[in-house]
């Protein structure tokens, strides 16, 4: 009997930490709960009450300096030996998993699937710039190669519902019931019912804006700018509170890497080439990048050479692109999906030698380098086979499925099996070289 037959025999004590905000973690317990193993939680806010439907919660009210020798207690006394958490990089989860690593206890992390919209992702230990999915193209044809096939049509119909309301109830909870975890340090940037606020008055306009767009890419495509014919370059924003910025890169929001971007491409680009800023879809307007944007790129005098697009569909801008740069976004692993040249400013999970283009970025904007498109799909499979499972939160069919897939994953064992785990994770020297504050 080898080591996962083993594991999947022992009596387990998975503690979950928070979730995404969906009824996953609570039904995902019920399904190890029913398959015989211990299942605890800690609730950190009023929030995370609302998605667990399970008895036997702890709740933490304690100051976040105390959180380390909290958990480090609990998990002690109750011999935990999985830790369950969403977003590896929020204050107490970072902790959490620093402490049971110190214990040998094992941390299943789980994020939104870098295959969208049907994945989720689920990894031992970390995710992003810290996850152990190998980063050599003939590791990954390796793992491609011994999988069976599978099928990435779209199965799963995201509702507008199931994205918005769980959010606005969590927060507004929290915000409303503060006293009840007066402590409580949440992960997020911004004051929710400000950005509740600012984005509501940023859907009146979502017309204007998405038609302003469908313009913009007619006119790249027939040359109808103020530069005339040329080539352009697409850059997705991301936004400020992602930890793919604040942790995984070191500039710590966009305007620094937006800074670098205009630098390098005022001086290095063809003199016909256009830079097209893709807002993100998520974007509350809080930072009034438009203008923000449009000013920075004065500054290095590219104002008339640079398009912001506050809308409407990154694919349609990606139609006929000469590339793409990003920080590190999944909208790269898109535009890779299409053809398209990718430069990643920081080890993103999908910059892989032959995907992404590894010259200088001074260099990419007059000779951007072609993806391998056998590598791409193959990195998909892998990926998918992998550290990826399918369903999703924002579907009814699709949580479904996501507890059933995420479930199997953890009982049988399967996390980045097989073969897809390297230590130490092969992106996170890269990314500490940097400078980003891993």
């Amino acid at each position: 009997m080898n080591r996962a037959d083993e594991l999947a025999e022992e009596i387990r004590t998975f503690l979950f930490l928070q979730g995404p905000l969906s009824p996953l973690f609570s039904r995902i317990g019920d399904t190890l709960a029913a398959a015989g193993h211990r299942v605890l939680r800690v609730n950190l806010c009023i929030g995370d009450r609302l998605y667990w439907h399970r008895r036997g919660a702890y709740d933490y009210r304690g100051r976040p300096q105390d959180w380390a020798s909290y958990i480090d207690d609990l998990m002690a006394r109750e011999g935990v030996s999985d830790v369950i958490l969403h977003g590896d990089r929020r204050f107490y989860h970072r902790i959490a998993g620093q402490v049971a690593r110190v214990r040998g206890i094992r941390v299943i992390a789980t994020e939104l699937g870098y295959l969208r919209p049907d994945w989720m992702t689920i990894e031992l230990d970390g995710t992003s710039t810290g996850s152990h999915f190998p980063d050599h193209p003939d590791t990954i044809r390796e793992i491609a190669a011994s999988l069976d096939p599978i099928d990435f049509t779209p199965k799963f119909h995201n509702s507008f519902w199931l994205v918005a309301a769980p959010d606005v109830a969590y927060n507004l909870a929290n915000v409303a019931l503060w006293f009840l975890y007066p402590h409580y340090r949440r992960h997020t940037i911004y004051n929710p019912v400000v950005e509740y606020v600012a984005a509501g008055l940023r859907l009146l306009r979502a017309r204007k804006r998405d038609e302003a767009a469908v313009a913009l890419a007619a006119a790249l495509k027939t040359g109808a700018c103020p530069t005339g014919p040329g080539p352009w370059f697409v850059v997705p924003m991301q936004l400020e509170g992602d930890f793919q910025l604040r942790d995984h890169s070191p500039y710590g929001g966009m305007s620094k890497a937006l800074s670098m971007i205009f630098a390098s491409f005022a001086t290095h680009a063809p003199k016909k080439a256009r830079l097209v800023v893709k807002s993100h879809p998520l974007d509350a307007g809080l930072e009034q990048w438009p203008s923000v944007v449009m000013q920075m790129a004065r500054e290095v005098g590219l104002g008339w050479r640079v398009d912001y697009v506050d809308g409407g569909r990154l694919d349609s801008l990606m139609d006929g692109a000469a590339g793409m740069v990003t920080v590190n976004s999944s909208a790269g692993l898109e535009a890779l999906r299409a053809g398209l040249p990718v430069k990643t400013l920081c080890p993103a999970i999908f910059d892989i030698e032959g995907m992404t283009d590894s010259q200088p970025l001074d260099d990419f904007w007059n000779a951007p380098q072609m993806p391998d498109t056998m590598l791409v799909d193959a990195f998909m499979k892998a990926l998918a086979g992998t550290v990826q499972a399918r369903g999703s939160i924002h579907s009814y069919d699709g949580l479904g499925a996501a507890v059933e897939a995420m479930s199997a994953r953890i009982l049988e064992n399967r996390l980045n099996e097989p073969a897809a785990r390297v230590d130490p994770p092969p992106r996170l020297e890269r990314a500490r070289t940097l400078g980003a504050p891993l």
